[in-house]
């Protein structure tokens, strides 16, 4: 039984490096950047800190990829990784440390240097494989979404076309409204319908997220110290993951037009959270918008809309700026980019910023409540984490 986690810590600092073609910039110049930006937030030093939790798919193999940056002196660092959800998971390991009362001050950080490796994403594998199945790009796994949804539904071609260069077209507006996203330039849906096939006929490069370089970090206390600290901490409602058992990819009656880890993971921390209706009771949400046809069916997973309705809510506005509920305000992975390992804590990033003001063209009207989504591996075998966070205690 999953107790919950509702109220008993909270984010004191936030930091996150701009993400993008980094080619400038080390893993330590990137580490650098988010932790001074979080300190200093924090109104903390590095010897402060109890413990990390740091997450890095690919570019780092053990937590000395961090102590030796940070020069920690002799403190614990738990390397972390989860595939896409790296950076969540991290964080909600921070979470766990600080509610069981073995450390006072800890920091979750998320890194990857992707630009650098020769990677464009997961560099993922088949344990038990008998190397004979094709080795499948993630554009081409994903892929698969678009035409069982409009299958199901009953959406013609061009019909569901329209939709995702709709998902693209708002997140890359959102994207330029924010100055640490990779991309930051408006697009329209003709350039969008333009842009190189990726993984025909439904994906286009414009349908994919950017491979980019980045940072993000928290540091997390109890909240009794948090409210001791600073007047305004950002409180963690719930963190909660679910993993694959393998269902899906085994099973002839998985129909492709959910994933179902998400589903359930979502009914999960709802409940313990105690969210009735999450399209009324969240100010906005980040979800894993790897591909425009993901975010389309987390619409639905997630309950911000009925099954078969996610697309109509999409084209009515109701997940843009000034919408019921803004999906991926700053960008998303489209824009922002995705460093596998730094995603997850940046989407609780932008929480923080709504949460104090900060977040300028894109600012909400007195936001509450976020939602962070973070999906790693394929949509019939993965990860799923979320967490949701808050302005008000109780």
């Amino acid at each position: 039984m999953n107790h919950g986690l509702k109220d008993r810590v909270a984010v004191v600092g936030m930091g996150c490096t701009k993400f993008g073609d980094r080619y400038e910039a080390s893993k330590e110049d990137l580490i650098l950047e988010a932790v001074k930006e979080c300190l200093e937030d924090a109104n903390l030093a590095l010897e402060d800190i109890d413990a990390y939790w740091f997450g890095t798919f690919n570019s780092e193999i053990s937590g000395v990829g961090l102590s030796q940056y940070l020069k920690t002196e002799n403190k614990p660092v738990t390397r972390i990784e989860n595939y896409c959800c790296t950076g969540s998971d991290a964080f909600r390991n921070a979470c766990f440390a600080v509610a069981s009362g073995v450390y006072d001050v800890v920091m979750a950080i998320g890194m990857e240097k992707l630009k650098d490796s020769g990677f464009s994403g997961l560099n993922w594998w088949i344990p038990d494989g008998d190397k004979t199945e094709p080795e499948i790009a993630a554009p081409s796994v994903f892929s698969v979404l678009a035409p069982a949804y409009a299958k199901k539904y009953g959406l013609g071609f061009d019909e569901l076309r329209e939709v995702l260069v709709k998902i693209s077209e708002k997140n890359h507006y959102n994207g330029s409204l924010n100055p640490k996203a990779m991309f930051q330039k408006a697009m329209t849906p003709e350039q969008i319908k333009k842009s190189p096939m990726a993984a025909a006929p439904y994906l286009t490069v414009m349908d994919c997220s950017g491979v980019s370089d980045g940072c993000a970090c928290a540091i997390i206390m109890r909240t009794d110290a948090a409210l001791k600290h600073r007047q305004d901490p950002m409180y963690v409602k719930g963190v909660n993951s679910v993993a694959a058992s393998g269902y899906c990819k085994l099973n002839i009656d998985y129909d492709f037009t959910s994933i179902i880890e998400t589903a359930n993971c979502a009914e999960q921390l709802y409940r313990q959270v105690g969210i009735k209706d999450p399209i009324k009771e969240l100010s906005l949400a980040e979800v894993h918008d790897c591909f425009t046809i993901t975010e389309l069916v987390l619409y639905e997973d997630l309950g911000f809309s009925k099954r078969g309705q996610g697309w109509k809510d999409l084209l009515e506005g109701k997940f843009s700026i000034g919408g019921k509920l803004p999906v991926n305000i700053d960008g998303g992975l489209k824009s922002f980019g995705h460093p596998i390992g730094a995603s997850g804590i940046r989407m609780i990033y932008e929480s923080w910023l709504q949460f104090h003001g900060k977040a300028g063209k894109r600012q909400l009207d007195d936001p509450r409540l976020g939602l962070a989504h973070n999906l790693g591996g394929m949509p019939y075998m993965g990860i799923t984490a979320i967490t949701i966070v808050g302005k008000d205690l109780g």
